[in-house]
């Protein structure tokens, strides 16, 4: 998931070309359907993205009551108005009066402090969780932005891959090669330096052990003189998420997609190719496409039909796109690393969303 900002941003308003009453406010690449006249292009309004969880007292005041998702009617998720999709919420609210906010955009500043507006947080079922302990040397995955939002991570030709994002729960792996000791965790509580304790009941625990992952970084670590190596998957299967990829992670045992590989060499932390060095070792995710950047080209990757199953039995959830030689970006202030998502994957029926 990325991360929550709520920030100041310049518009681009375009027609809507089903509803004389409303209008498109582009931010970045995400467009969301405001009235008519509300706002014209160039002009600064506060951008509130999905998975934002708002305040009674800000959902009151935007007209939005009992029109949001969750239970509570208090959570941004992208709907499809009059037939266009519409991501997140362009606004400004009241508490912003006297706000520069031209130099609010030029800063970047965040406002979701002041105006209560927190991240969605999805629930965590039984074979997610567990007992935990202190793992202060588990090596920590990153939160991945969306392309949509910062369009400008990758520059138009530059070489990149683009490998399917699946839609299940992500599995850290880290082996510490001078113990021989693995620590699991998950996403969640791996960004609090957690792992889980092993139990045959746990989702991760199970995939990592069903398909060999403590031995495969074992080997890893060797072949790289590694103190430790992190292994990073998506467990998936039906009983994981609604997108079950042809697996049933009740019966059969869950599905594994490594994503990712980091190693501690020489004191230093690299982000390594896994196709490079875990092909015919673990699973790992469909690489759809290798060559130079363009939008389009992502955009409708993005879309489409699932290949993890080789049967097509759902939609893609979207794509990840990485250099082909990994960089640092300006952009993000980390890893030159984006994903896109499917617009219908956002807005299938009966989703969950659990991390």
């Amino acid at each position: 998931m990325s991360t929550l900002r709520v920030t100041a941003e310049v518009l681009t308003v375009h027609e809507h070309p089903n509803a004389d009453a409303l209008e498109l406010a582009q931010v970045g690449l995400y467009r969301a359907v405001v009235a008519k006249g509300r706002h014209r292009t160039g002009d600064i309004a506060l951008y509130i993205p999905e998975q934002a969880v708002l305040p009674d007292e800000l959902i009151e005041e935007l007209g939005l009551t009992g029109r949001l998702a969750g239970s509570a009617a208090n959570r941004v998720k992208a709907v499809r108005l009059r037939g266009e999709l519409s991501q997140g919420l362009v606004c400004v609210p009241a508490a912003l009066a006297g706000v520069d906010l031209e130099l609010a955009a030029k800063e970047g500043t965040d406002f979701a402090e002041l105006l209560g507006i927190t991240k969605w947080v999805p629930p965590v079922p039984t074979t997610m969780n567990g007992d935990v302990e202190s793992a202060p040397d588990l090596l920590p995955w990153v939160d991945i932005e969306n392309l949509q939002r910062y369009p400008h991570i990758f520059e138009p030709g530059e070489p990149v891959v683009l490998t399917e994002k699946l839609h299940g729960t992500a599995c850290l792996v880290t082996y510490l090669a001078e113990e021989g000791r693995v620590l699991v965790s998950s996403k969640g509580f791996g960004s609090r330096n957690l792992a889980l304790k092993e139990d045959e009941r746990n989702v991760y625990w199970r995939a990592v052990r069903a398909h060999g992952v403590p031995e495969a970084a074992a080997r890893l670590a060797e072949r790289l003189g590694a103190s430790r190596v992190g292994i990073f998957g998506e467990v998936y299967g039906a009983g994981v998420q609604d997108l079950s990829y042809g697996s049933d992670a009740r019966t059969e045992g869950p599905g594994l997609a490594v994503f990712d590989v980091s190693a501690d060499i020489d004191g230093q932390v690299r982000w390594l190719d896994a196709a490079a060095l875990l092909d015919g070792e673990l699973p790992l995710v469909p690489r759809l496409f290798e060559g130079p950047y363009e939008l389009d080209t992502v955009l409708e990757l993005a879309g489409g039909q699932e290949t993890v199953s080789g049967r097509a039995v759902h939609l893609r959830e979207g794509v990840v796109i990485r250099p082909a030689t990994e960089r640092y970006s300006p952009v993000t202030g980390g890893r030159a690393i984006a994903k896109a998502v499917s617009p219908a994957y956002l807005t299938r029926k009966g989703g969950t969303e659990y991390e």
